[in-house]
């Protein structure tokens, strides 16, 4: 009768180390997320996802995460400020992990007071639980000898096709420099994490202003999803 009220939480174990966990994933990229999302279930754990500051703040205010995995560029700010917000707050999140395409994503994550870090693109099983689970508290990890798993995550390229057409809504709604940054900036942990070569070009063009080209490939690729 008290489990009916009280449910006893699944503990980690060597095939599903993150078991019982809940990982909250703040990212942009649908795509992005979603790789995050297979493995998190793959590794046993619940997963929540807010694609900004805003939303990510609502979810914390609601429940407590084992995990938050933080990319460093937001829509509305950077990701930085949240990892401050998540290491000074009092119960801590036990695992913060800062997330970013970006050469010098790790430092500044750490910086940030992040446990660990996640390069994009985010696809490895063994690499994924590894991250996780060391940066987890002692008494909270695995205990015994565990294989790490060789997998990949591949998702729907679907997906992929629901942030190309994020991105055709950037465009056409940027009016400064700051928006055509961050449109390069989602563009680029796209392209890493769909390893897509054409939305590389796409990023290289938006930096030397060369608008007309992003948005001729953005609808190039909105007429390959389309049809």
């Amino acid at each position: 009768m008290l489990d009916d009220l009280f449910p006893v939480q699944p503990k980690p174990t060597a095939a599903k180390p993150l078991s019982g966990m809940t990982v909250l994933v703040v990212e942009d990229s649908r795509f992005a997320s979603e790789a995050l999302r297979l493995l998190c279930v793959h590794s046993g754990a619940r997963v929540r996802r807010a694609d900004c500051l805003t939303s990510a703040r609502r979810h914390l205010k609601v429940y407590r995460p084992s995990v938050v995995i933080v990319d460093l560029g937001l829509p509305d700010g950077s990701g930085e400020d949240l990892i401050r917000e998540l290491d000074t707050a009092l119960p801590r999140v036990p695992v913060i992990l800062g997330l970013s395409g970006e050469p010098d994503g790790e430092d500044t994550a750490r910086a940030a007071g992040a446990d660990g870090f996640l390069a994009k693109p985010v696809e490895g099983l063994g690499a994924f639980q590894i991250a996780v689970v060391n940066a987890l508290p002692e008494a909270d990890r695995p205990t015994g000898l565990r294989m790490v798993p060789s997998g990949e995550v591949h998702p729907d390229h679907a997906v992929l096709d629901e942030d190309i057409l994020n991105a055709c809504d950037l465009l056409a709604a940027a009016r400064s420099r700051e928006d055509y940054d961050y449109l390069a900036h989602f563009l680029h942990g796209l392209a890493l994490s769909a390893h897509d070569g054409e939305l590389t070009a796409a990023v290289e063009a938006i930096r030397e202003d060369r608008i007309d080209e992003v948005e001729a490939l953005l609808r190039r690729r909105l007429g390959v999803a389309e049809g």
